[in-house]
């Protein structure tokens, strides 16, 4: 028999019992769909975590800290277990005041630049500060950054630009700020002026005095609060350096402003005249594949790096462990379709026994009867496969549409929470059609083995 008979006489059965063959099906259906729609559940997210990752440009970044206070890196907790026994030994290494310690200063700056497969370099110069427009106000943590370091990043803008060398008293804000300031659109907030308002410390003799004796009603803290006006030049989408700001300045300004600047609390133990010592440094490399050469010669030297390429490995195990959950979950609609293909088969060859019989009977080989029953299962599980996949693009989208529309209300941005990449919509169907293989395996073996004389026989 040739492969087009073998699929025609698999056709014909199965048209015959139209009924039970669209139930079996629908059970394959059901449990590919749920299958496929919890994988793309689990790709979706995988994608969005990713491409945020990608928007921001933080996967190319290299946040490095230098050995201060013990070899802690700041930020890590001086509880944390995995940090036992590595106290003793670092202070007696590091030093704050060693002159040979590995430093975050100017010289270090330059040292970054000149490593292969470095872009760029800027320390971590944060300070916080209210922004205030008219009677609207947001509490931000304000960037300082060069003009030149600006425009070399990928910052995709809304409206305006960078601002210039020579405009020092210009900033750039993100997008998520608008709200916050009164503008509702990029376009509205380029030129208007906003008031910068710091905090400094004012050790005067009044401030003393109100510190020694407190007033009902009165900060008892030598705090003072300075105003400085600045003009928006340019509206970012994102803002790629420092996650936490959303708001740009130039080392120029920042330079002749009052504020409390100093980013961490190891800052304070910096000996007199070291010159500027960074709390941390973002080096930049121009692709992810920089990463591990340039991370292994920072800390050759003695410095502390944290990347978020590290950070997402450790969730791609988690996201695979998901995968795993789902695909156990999955399997338990498969399996119970799997148990119905086999039922079918079994009365397919209960109530053509006599036809298998005389098949066998004008030379029909065991194989013979053995494919013509897997090519019907194996119609069942491509029937299964293709409407499954089908019914989970649909149930998706419905999905998709109810949660977007949920968040909408929220203003978050419209995503896609599902996908289907072109390998799990191909691997969806040639799994359906092996599970109903594997399934149909024991009734044509079933069938094979019937004696042509005893079928002939049978009523």
């Amino acid at each position: 028999m040739r492969v087009s008979d073998y699929i025609e006489q698999a056709c014909a059965n199965l048209w015959k019992k139209k009924l039970r063959t669209f139930l079996t099906t629908a059970g394959v259906v059901i449990g590919i769909g749920a299958l496929v729609c919890m994988f793309a559940f689990g790709q979706g997210v995988q994608r969005n975590i990713t491409e945020q990752f990608n928007k921001v440009d933080l996967l190319n970044n290299i946040v490095v800290s230098s050995p201060r206070g013990g070899g802690r890196p700041p930020g890590r907790d001086p509880g944390d277990p995995d940090d036992a026994g590595h106290v003793d030994q670092s202070v007696a290494r590091v030093d704050a005041n060693d002159p040979n310690a590995p430093r975050l200063d100017a010289r270090f700056l330059e040292e970054a630049r000149a490593i292969p497969g470095v872009e760029t370099v800027f320390p971590e110069l944060r300070f916080p500060a209210q922004i205030r427009r008219g009677e609207k106000e947001q509490f931000t943590l304000v960037q300082v950054l060069s003009a030149a370091i600006c425009r070399s990043g990928p910052m995709p803008l809304r409206a305006g630009r960078c601002y210039e060398p020579n405009e020092p008293n210009g900033m750039m804000i993100g997008e998520s700020m608008l709200r916050n300031l009164g503008l509702s659109e990029p376009a509205e907030a380029i030129g208007k002026e906003v008031e910068v308002v710091t905090l400094s410390l004012n050790l005067g003799l009044r401030n003393l005095l109100r510190m020694v004796f407190p007033k009902e009603g009165q900060q008892g803290l030598p705090i003072a609060r300075e105003s400085y006006r600045f003009r928006i030049v340019g509206v970012a989408e994102r803002l790629p350096f420092g996650g936490m700001s959303s708001a740009y300045i130039q080392p120029e300004a920042a330079g002749g402003m009052r504020k409390l600047s100093f980013t961490n609390i190891w800052d304070l133990y910096q000996p007199p005249g070291a010159g500027a010592n960074y709390a941390s440094v973002t080096v930049k490399v121009k692709s992810p594949a920089d990463i591990a050469p340039v991370k292994k010669v920072l800390e050759s030297r003695g410095y502390h790096t944290f990347t978020l390429m590290d950070q997402l490995d450790e969730m791609r195990i988690g996201f695979l462990i998901m995968d795993m959950f789902l695909l156990a979950v999955g399997m338990i609609g498969i399996t119970v379709a799997s148990l119905g293909i086999v039922n079918t088969m079994v009365m397919s060859i209960l109530e053509r026994y006599r036809e298998i019989g005389i098949m066998k009977a004008v030379g029909a080989t065991d194989g013979d009867v053995q494919r013509i029953f897997l090519f019907e299962s194996g119609a069942i599980g491509l029937l299964g496969g293709t409407f499954g996949l089908a019914m989970a693009a649909t149930v998706s989208l419905i999905i998709n549409e109810v949660i977007n529309a949920v968040m909408a209300r929220e203003h978050a941005p419209r995503m896609s929470y599902f996908d289907f990449p072109w390998w799990l919509c191909l691997g969806a169907i040639l799994f359906s059609i092996l599970i109903s293989l594997l399934a149909g395996l024991y009734p044509t073996r079933r069938a094979a083995r019937v004696d042509p004389v005893v079928a002939l026989r049978h009523d």
